[in-house]
């Protein structure tokens, strides 16, 4: 299963990890089929280590501080699948603590700072096309729309 992030500086094409972390992908592609991403701002944009997004407080008019946001529960964490390495362009699940992850996800730049990521937060996909648009993301850039590709 596939996905296209479309966001205003390009698109994106990501390969789910649907063997390794099977919760984690239902979910995000579960909240990716509702629109629930659609109009989302990337909040947290670090370089050299990962561009993060999916808090509603960034959606326009949302109330509330953007980063401490999600979908009203939690999921748990998805940790010895093959593929839990953070590498670049792969997606994995943000979260405040194990098993407090929701929707906020972020796509890792570089190997380099993300090590120490590996078990502890889920991997769920990584870009195979596009994987550029990592890089021209800014804070407060729009995720347009993810659609999802069965």
């Amino acid at each position: 299963m596939n996905a296209i992030i479309k966001t205003n500086k390009g698109e994106m094409k990501v390969e789910f990890f649907t063997e390794d972390a099977p919760n984690t992908v239902a979910n995000f592609v579960k909240l990716a089929k509702d629109g629930y991403y659609d109009g989302l701002k990337w909040h947290r944009v670090l370089p050299d280590f990962v561009i993060q997004g999916g808090c509603p407080n960034t959606r326009e008019g949302a109330k509330g501080y953007p980063g401490t946001g999600g979908p009203g529960y939690e999921i748990n964490c998805e940790l010895t699948g093959g593929n839990q390495f953070h590498d670049r362009g792969v997606l994995s699940m943000a979260h405040a603590g194990r098993n407090t992850g929701g929707s906020q996800f972020f796509v890792c730049h570089s190997r380099k700072n993300t090590a120490h990521l590996d078990r502890n937060h889920t991997c769920f996909g990584k870009v195979i096309e596009g994987v550029d648009v990592v890089d021209l993301i800014k804070e407060g850039d729009a995720i347009e729309s993810i659609t999802i590709i069965d």
